[in-house]
Formats: C-alpha cells, structure tokens, sequence
C-alpha cells in the first residue's frame, strides 16, 4: 500500500569547491501545504537527526554514501526515503495523514526513532489542534477527560481551594502520581492540597488548566510507571506537553457557549457562558529557529444546580465557581552553530475565581440579621500566578544528544473572603477580609545525554543524566479579623474559609539530587529489550533506588506484544508535610471548625503520627498492539499497580477524643484531621483503543474506540500503636469509597469524524461507569450511587473561505444527569457528589477560527 505521496525533486549538481556533498536539504508539508514544524528527519539507524524548522525546511549531512532518511510527525504517517549522497538532493515531501496512534514520540522512550506502537508502553498522542476544532471544552483536563478514558477530571464545588484547580488522575490513583512534562522537561506542581471534596484528597498535583490549549501542539500520555525514567510522581504515568513551534501563520479563535440546566433552585434556564479568544503567531528565525507566541483569555461563569427541593435545600448555591482565566505562553529557538542551539519556553497564567460556600441561612447562630436579614453566601475569591521558564542548550557532537536546561516554576494561591462576616464580631463586623494564602516554587537543572549505536546488535540506545531540583514552600497568614475570634463560644473568623493563623505560617526548603540510566537493544528486528535505573536523594527524608524494565515483541506483520515491570516511588510534597490551617467543614449539614493538623506539629506527634515518608510503587503491564495496515490500529494493554504506604488525609477526630480532645477544645476546634502514609493499594485495569481510518476519493471517515476498566482495592490500612482500636476513624468508610472512586470502573469513548475538505462532523459517545460513595450516615447499606451515563457530543464544521471555519456544537446534547442524591448528605451539599460526567447539563457552543 501507498503509505505517503512524495513530490521530490532531484537536482543533481556536482559539488563546487568547499561544498559538502553529503549535505541533504528540503522541505516537509502535511495536508493543505501546510508546513512542518519539528518535523523529525532521522538517517536510518543512526542517531543522526534532525528537526525541520519553522518553514518546514530542514538540512540534513549524511553519514552513510547510501541509506535511508525517515521522516516522522505527529498526525502523520512516518516516510522512509532512499537517499545517495555525492549531489545535492532537494527534496520537498508531503506526509499523508494518519491515525493518532502511530506517531514519533518524545516521553516513554529516549529513542528517538521509535513511534507509539512500536513502544513497550502504551502512548496516547493526542492532536490539541484538531481536538479544539471539534471540541467545545475549553481547558485542558476537560479536553483529556473527554478524550483519553485512563484520564479523569472533574470540577468541584464547595471544595474550598479545589473548586478553583481541578484535580485530574491516570488510572484512578492520585493527582500527585502522575508527572507532567512540557516540553519533555518536568512541569512544577501546584501549591494547593486538596482537602475536601469527592477526588484527589491529601494530594496535591499539576494545574493543567494554567497553560492554554492554543498554545499546544499535541499531548503525549504515556499510561505506564515512569519513576525510574522519569523521577518522583510518574506512578501512574506521564503526560508530556508539546508545545507549538509553528511560523509564518497567526491563527486567532474566538469561542463561546452557554449551559442549558435541567434542574435549578431558580426558574433560569440558561447559565455559565463561557467565552473564550486566544491568537497563535510564529515566526521563523535564522535557519531552523522560531518564535511561537500564545495570547489567550478565558470567562466562565457561575452555575447552578441547587437540590430544587425544598426539604433538602442544603446550599442556595451549588454549580461551578465564576473564572477568569488569561496566559500568554512563547517557545523559542535559535541555531547558535551547526549542532548546537538555544531553547527557552514558559509562560504565565494569572486567574481570579469566585466560588459559593456553603449557605449561611437567616437563623443561623453564624449569621447577624442586621447585615444579612436573609442570610448569606460566602464567596471565596481566588487569585492565583501561575510562571514558569525554561532555558537550555542541545548539542550534537560525534551523534551524541546533549541537552542542558534549567527549569524554574512556581504557583501562588491567595485567598479573598466577599459576602461574609465574622460572628464573633457582631454588627460591626467587615463583610471582606483578605484570608492569605500559600505558595510553591521549584527549580531544576536537568542534564541529560544519549546515543544510538547502530552497529551494536541491531541498534543500541543509551541515555544517561542527571537532575538537581530546589523547592520552597510559604505558608501567608490573612488579616486578624479573617480568622480571630473576639467572643467566647462564637464560631470565629470569616464565614466560608477562615484565614491562615500566624501559627499556621511556614517557610520550608529542600533539595533533590536524581542520576539515571535507560538503554533500550534491539537484539534483532523483532525482539527489543530495555531497562532504567535511577537513584534520588531527598534532602528531608533520604534515598530510593527505582528500576524499570521493558520488552518488545514483534510477532508478524503488524502485531506486536509489549510488557514493562517497573518500581517508582512519590516524594511527600512539602504541602503535604508543612500544611496547617483550621476550615470550616459541613458534617451531616452542620458546620464544625476543622483543624488540618501540619504533619510534625504537636497535635499529630500527640497522636503517634509518624513524619511523612515516600510512597513506593510496584508496576506490571502487558499488551498487545495490532497494526496489519497502515489505517487500523488496535491495542489492548492490563496492568496492575500497587502502591505501599499512600498519603491521605485521615478522618476526622472529634474533640471528645482521649488522646486530643481537649487541645482541640483550646484551640476552638471542633474535629481534627492528619496526612499520613496510611493505606496500601492495588489497582488493576485494562485500556483498549481501537482507531481505524478510511479515506475514499473526496471524503474521509475516522472512527476511534477507545476503553478503560479499572479497580482499586485497599489492602491495608496502617495504624500505630496509639490509635488502635480507632481504625474506623483513622481511615473511615467515607474516606475509603472516596479514594476508591478516583475513577469510574469503566469509561468508554466512542468517536467518530466524517467530512471533506470544507466541512466535517464530529460525533461522540463517552459512557461513564458506575461510581459508589458513602455519605454522612457512615452506613456501607447507604450508599450514594451513580448509575453509569452515556453522554453524546456533536458538532459540525464548515471552512466558509480558505482563512475561515465556523464550527457549532453541543456537549451532553441530551443533558444527561447523574442520578440524585440527599443533598444533606453528600460531601458536596448538593443533590450531586462531583463525578466525572459534570452535572451542569447540555453545553452548546461556537468556535470562529481565522488562520493567515
């Protein structure tokens, strides 16, 4: 079968003097003559590559008087070209299009030769251009959520700091066990850890919302431990974002939409508009660099899903929080030499959100009638900077691959209280305080170098590196009116979130030093084996030692089995260790003052925590990937992963309690709650992907079937001697069917595109599987449940000139719910437990796109 249309014309010039006869040139196009960019031009069986610039142009000096060139880029299928040094060959190629699957890749292996289904661990690469054409979703984890089925996300509300970062999890495990990458460099973490709400609790993890869908060119999710390849969080996997690097094009989109409810307290039908713009400009410099700028401004606003029954009216405002979201993002490169350049890339992200509490109603002893004669609902106004820099150098010398970067990140999260009051204060009592806040930032130097022997077995790659990282963790206390009581026995400071004490301040840092090792052999043309080891030194709590081992078995035309073991390991973020800060929780719709006790602070030493130490993981997959022809993929892959000595935020012990209960009673708290390392797990799923496509004379016709099945069971909750006998309380059952609900037990994509060169349509199935949690009543008989879901989003699209595309749309075109629940029950409030499907009803929506 044909599997590319090449243009290639040959000029054969014999060399002038001084000329390198051995030097190739040209230039790569894909669909519509669009040009290339970072295109992969490889000499066969080398380590010779080369990547074509922001025109598609590349310039390659071969090694071999006669060989093969491969050409490979995302979205296309991978070009293998006959090439003969001794002229001057031009050559202009145009890739043909081809399913996501089968594409070059950069996280999971340092070979750069190899695609997604020639990996010994499963890749998904998703094409974000082509996602956001059809898509209405706006933000990153929504995207994935909707695309990737192993991915899950899911807005909170009432949550406190999560209502304004969204949690997002591989494989059902935690938000922090999975890395991310930018540009193949380590992403820094947020400075929020989850502390209430149905995912992610005890956890911090990566704002994926903070960088702009327009300023991506795809996203790599490797679904496959990482920890000995990659370093602390790859548990789960790894999702590497590859920023644009195309020139001489400015895109610009405008986006908008509108919820439209099915349930509200009030008689409105129509709430969260969202609007979006961005613009995406590049331009090329010297030969082979680029610059790609990013501008993008996103609004969401409030909705509304308030249980509309008056019996069980727990929160007169219950929906997504308001949010205004603006980044401007750039990647930049420049040739310095022949094989050595600069990069740099980062970006800034700067959001203010808004998110109801819980209602304070007119009778309540947190109330005063004669500022609120009808009682309240506490705002939490957010405002957080998101920065990040990379700078580095690659360098070429005698076919090795040297790179030497820094990366330095940081996340701020500061909170504003409106529409409240403090109680204890009584009429006089401001109804805004300034609540502080907390911050993380992180800088790493990574140094990594590799090779491909071609002449050993049947190719050898070797990488080698290193990487040293400093963190540092602030704790800000708030105005003493947002957090100080000035009345005995009145609940104090302000309603809704209570601010940061001066006890509750902190300044901590610490060091990471990590040296690796990772060769893949192809031991002959079907049989490759791999391996990484990695060794990492914490500066508060010691060493660990990970390995990975990998297989790839190449059984036919097409067919190929694939298995890894590895082991891994999370560091405790320093959020997790150095967090203290007194909340206001609703136990069973009664509001009760929290205290999240700082892990090495004397509540949690009186009660035998221990000091926080690494998680440790033990991963083992097996898979089969099936590609006979070049337009049908199918790959199917099982895992297992268990996880020893988890991190989680334990149940809540009460003032009554023997061991605490009167320092909590001085303190004016009414529960008190620890991280720790408490429970060991096993999870155990399998992904299935499907993806064929058919291109007939004017049309084409893309279906993609995509599954994960998945479990996790709890082995073994960990306590210490002076908490036995108070297992139900260190770990209850509502902590233990939170946990197990980090992901549905299935979820299923069905997608299928259709269309021409002017118009397309684009319909999705996604079918969400069953998710079980406890409530208040703590009665394993009576249990929220929510019965799986079958979502349907469509859209349709048309290219009205050569620089416009119209495209309308729905998500949940049928406003679908999940099942309801006690409103008074749930962790929530509402009649809805967050879970993966949303409860916010249809979406519809528009995108105008201009390209010149």
């Amino acid at each position: 079968m044909k599997k590319i249309l090449l243009l290639i014309i040959f000029q054969t010039l014999f060399s002038a003097v001084g000329q390198d006869m051995r030097t190739i040139q040209g230039r790569i196009i894909g669909r519509d003559g669009q040009a290339l960019v970072e295109a992969s031009i490889v000499e066969k069986n080398t380590n010779n590559v080369v990547f074509s610039g922001g025109n598609g142009e590349f310039k390659l000096k071969l090694r071999k008087e006669r060989t093969f060139i491969v050409i490979s880029h995302v979205g296309y299928l991978k070009a293998e070209i006959p090439v003969v040094a001794g002229a001057k060959n031009t050559l202009n190629i145009q890739l043909e299009d081809l399913n996501s699957l089968e594409q070059l890749v950069v996280v999971g292996s340092r070979n750069m030769t190899r695609s997604a289904v020639d990996t010994p661990s499963p890749i998904d690469v998703i094409d974000i251009v082509k996602v956001t054409s059809s898509n209405g979703q706006l933000d990153i984890n929504q995207l994935l959520q909707f695309v990737v089925p192993s991915f899950n996300s899911n807005r909170q509300t009432g949550s406190d700091g999560a209502d304004h970062i969204d949690p997002a999890t591989l494989r059902g495990l935690g938000p922090d066990q999975t890395l991310v990458l930018i540009n193949g460099k380590r992403r820094h973490q947020s400075s929020l850890v989850n502390l209430f709400g149905s995912r992610g609790r005890g956890n911090t993890g990566t704002d994926l919302n903070a960088i702009p869908a327009a300023a991506i060119e795809r996203i790599e999710v490797l679904r496959d431990g990482a920890a000995a390849q990659y370093g602390s969080d790859a548990i789960a996997g790894v999702i590497n974002i590859v920023l644009r690097a195309d020139t001489k094009a400015l895109e610009v989109n405008f986006n908008s939409g509108t919820n439209q409810a099915k349930y509200r307290f009030d008689d409105k039908k129509l709430d969260g508009l969202n609007y979006n713009a961005n613009a995406n400009y590049g331009v090329k410099i010297g030969n082979g660099g680029y610059l790609n700028l990013t501008g993008d401004y996103n609004f969401r606003g409030h909705t509304n899903r308030a249980n509309t029954h008056p019996t069980d009216l727990a929160r007169r405002e219950y929906g997504d929080p308001e949010m205004t979201n603006a980044a401007a993002y750039f990647n930049f490169k420049i040739p310095l030499a022949e094989k050595l350049h600069f990069y740099s890339f980062g970006g800034i992200n700067q959001r203010k959100g808004d998110s109801f509490a819980w209602t304070r109603f007119p009778d309540d002893d947190r109330n005063i009638k004669s500022i609120y004669p009808n009682g309240f609902d506490p705002l939490i106004s957010s405002d957080i900077q998101d920065k990040s820099l990379v700078a580095g150098f690659r360098f070429l010398p005698n076919n090795w691959d040297i790179d030497l970067s820094n990366t330095f990140g940081s996340n701020s999260f500061h909170y504003t209280i409106n529409n409240t009051l403090n109680a204890s204060l009584g009429a006089s009592s401001p109804t805004s305080f300034h609540a502080g806040g907390f911050s993380l930032a992180q800088n790493t130097v990574n140094f990594n170098m590799s090779k491909y022997f071609n002449k050993a077995f049947n190719g050898l790659n070797l990488a080698i590196g290193a990487e040293y990282r400093m963190e540092e963790y602030n704790i800000v206390a708030g105005e003493e009116k947002s957090w100080k009581s000035y009345k005995a026995g009145v609940p104090p400071g302000s309603q809704g979130f209570p601010g940061f004490q001066p006890s509750d301040e902190t300044l901590q840092k610490r060091t990471n030093l990590g040296v690796f090792a990772d060769t893949e052999i192809d031991l002959n043309k079907w049989f490759m084996i791999g391996g990484a080891i990695r060794f990492e030194n914490y500066s508060d709590f010691g060493n660990t030692i990970n390995g990975k081992l990998a297989s790839r078995i190449k059984l036919g035309k097409g067919v190929l089995l694939r298995s890894t073991y590895s082991t891994g390991f999370r560091a405790p973020s320093l959020p997790q260790r150095f967090f203290n800060s007194t909340i206001t929780n609703f136990v069973n719709g009664v509001p009760v003052e929290v205290l999240i006790a700082r892990n090495n602070g004397p509540i949690s030493q009186k009660v035998g925590i221990e000091p926080l130490k690494q998680e440790t993981s033990e991963n083992i997959s097996f898979g089969v990937t099936f590609n006979p022809v070049s337009n049908f993929t199918l790959t199917v892959d099982a895992y297992q992963i268990k996880v020893k000595d988890r991190i989680v935020l334990t149940g809540q012990f009460s003032d009554e309690d023997d061991l605490i209960g009167e320092e909590l009673k001085k303190l004016n708290v009414g529960k008190a709650q620890f991280f720790t390392n408490a429970v060991s797990t096993t999870t155990k799923g399998v992904d299935i992907v499907l993806a064929h496509r058919l291109k007939m004379e004017k049309t084409r016709l893309n279906t993609s079937f995509a599954m994960n099945m998945n479990e996790l069971t709890i082995d073994a909750v960990n306590t210490n001697g002076k908490l036995k006998g108070k297992e139900d309380t260190y770990f209850d059952l509502r902590e233990q069917y939170f946990l197990r609900a980090s992901a549905p037990k299935s979820k299923i994509n069905l997608t299928v595109d259709y269309g021409n060169e002017r118009t397309n349509a684009v319909l999705r199935l996604v079918r969400f599987g069953e998710v079980k949690l406890a409530n208040w009543n703590y009665d394993e008989k009576v249990l929220d449940i929510y019965a799986p879901k079958i979502t349907t989003d469509f859209s349709i699209g048309h290219k009205f000139a050569k620089n416009i595309h119209l495209t309308l749309g729905a998500s949940n075109l049928l406003n679908v719910y999940p099942d309801m629940s006690t409103a008074s029950l749930t962790e929530s409030g509402g009649a809805w437990d967050p879970v993966q499907m949303g409860n916010n009803g249809r979406f519809i929506y528009s995108r105008l796109n201009f390209k010149f």
